[in-house]
């Protein structure tokens, strides 16, 4: 079988995709026409095909491992699983993981086989979107690639960590695709636009530098928008008198109207994106905490989403030391439940950016943190009696709530009292900080305290503020 030859499946066998022949004669999207054809046409991903870099080092010394080329959409995970192949002696053969199964794998490696007994030459198969693999689907291939029958170029724009098995993850390699930089975009609209046979250099386009820059921008890391919008542009800006096609931010705007943000309600740019936005309010950036506010809801996120993160932030990373934040985040929750977006996006917009100004105490975190712990530790220790309810006679007489103290009969309100069960006497989850209000609530309280201490001649000491209360 010659390299021309490759796996072409008769009707009813296997859902093979093989790669593109030069003589199909129907038209393809430039995207398909611009593919780059070797390794140092590859623009964007210098880190894997650089010198010196994994896959250039793993073609170079003719061991091709199997491998996980996961990135976002538009960087190049199917043209790089295609020229391996072209470059390597492997039989290429290409599947969709949407519509292939455990049937379809067994007969690859049957056939991957018999290609290695009658021409010596292994098999590369391209599994795109291996996450939507399920488990046993993953099981059936999992010994094709241990034994080397398969060399697997799995592509996924999903974290493998979370959708590939980890059997199979141990068994490859995994390489990390980043979004383009604007520069490898420009490299990419120059030669779609100069090129005459593959790409539009007979429409002539000319791009003014506005209209550039507002095409790199809403590409957004992704070549194969950037291309389709270059060929939709050739197809509807018409020419002029000397038959350049001009295209101005004017005809951007027209054609691209909004750029619509990569974002997921479920997948990990969900986690990346509110973890960001909860980070920054943390370290008290405003603007940047802005930004990722702005890229969840113009994203499309669920609002109410974003809403309820930052109430937990408002008692997780402010606490008492701004009691107002958990309102103001309640107010800001309400407001996007009664407005929706996008009136509602300034109430999440005025709530983060008080959140993130406001000082910052994780005191109530950790003393929460802390009785949990007790509780857990301690078991369901029995309330002390007189701290129970005695709604009827029987409890009454078996001594529910007697002795208990009223604190509003005594001077200062308050009462030599104890509220924990045995055992916790000397138990002091919360633990204030020196930021914001929290230390004038409890130097007041403590002083309450002190204060009917002396008139009841106790002898408790209630604990002092800490400090340093990281050390605590």
């Amino acid at each position: 079988m010659s390299k021309g030859d490759r796996f072409k499946p008769a009707e009813g066998e296997l859902p093979f995709d093989p790669r593109p022949s030069a003589e199909v004669s129907a038209p393809r999207p430039l995207a398909e026409r611009m593919r780059p054809r070797t390794l140092d046409e590859v623009v964007g991903q210098p880190h894997l095909t650089g010198t010196g870099a994994p896959l250039r080092r793993a073609l170079e010394a003719g061991a091709l491992p199997s491998m996980i080329l996961w990135g976002p959409p538009g960087t190049g995970k199917t043209t790089l699983a295609r020229v391996l192949g072209e470059a390597t002696q492997l039989e290429f053969v290409a599947l969709s993981a949407v519509l292939a199964g455990v049937k379809d794998i067994r007969e690859l490696a049957e056939r991957a086989r018999s290609i290695r007994r009658t021409t010596g030459r292994g098999t590369l198969l391209f599994l795109d979107e291996v996450h939507r693999f399920n488990k046993s689907q993953q099981d059936a291939l999992l010994p094709h690639v241990e034994d080397g029958t398969i060399v697997l170029v799995g592509a996924t724009t999903e974290n493998p960590s979370f959708e590939v098995n980890p059997a199979l993850l141990s068994r490859a390699q995994v390489f990390v695709l980043r979004g383009l930089e604007p520069e490898a975009l420009r490299l990419l609209a120059e030669r779609a636009i100069s090129d005459p046979e593959r790409g539009l250099g007979r429409h002539q386009l000319a791009i003014d530098p506005d209209a550039m820059t507002l095409l790199l921008g809403i590409s957004d890391g992704d070549a194969r928008q950037l291309l389709n919008t270059l060929e939709s542009l050739a197809q509807v800006c018409p020419p002029e008198a000397d038959g350049r096609r001009v295209v101005d931010i004017e005809a951007m705007r027209r054609l691209k109207g909004k750029l619509f943000l990569r974002a997921d309600r479920a997948g990990e740019e969900h986690y990346n994106l509110i973890s960001a936005l909860h980070k920054s309010v943390r370290g008290s950036d405003p603007d940047a905490a802005l930004y990722w506010l702005a890229r969840l809801i113009e994203a499309g996120e669920d609002p109410l989403y974003v809403a309820r993160r930052i109430v937990r932030m408002a008692s997780e990373d402010v606490g008492l030391a701004d009691p107002g934040a958990l309102v103001i985040a309640n107010a800001a929750k309400d407001a996007v439940h009664f407005l929706g977006i996008p009136e509602g996006s300034l109430a999440l917009a005025q709530a983060t950016v008080y959140l993130a100004l406001a000082p910052k105490s994780n005191a109530i975190e950790l003393a929460y943190a802390r009785a949990a712990e007790a509780a857990q530790r301690a078991g369901s220790r029995p309330v002390p009696l007189h701290l129970r309810n005695a709604p009827t006679r029987l409890m009454n007489d078996l001594g529910y709530g007697r002795a208990y103290r009223y604190p509003h009969d005594f001077p200062g309100r308050w009462v030599d009292e104890a509220y924990l069960p045995d055992g916790f006497d000397l138990e002091r989850f919360y633990r204030p900080t020196d930021q914001g209000r929290e230390p004038k609530l409890w130097a007041s309280h403590l002083e309450r305290i002190r204060r009917a201490q002396e008139l009841q001649g106790t002898r408790i000491v209630p604990p002092e503020i800490p400090a340093d209360p990281s050390t605590e």
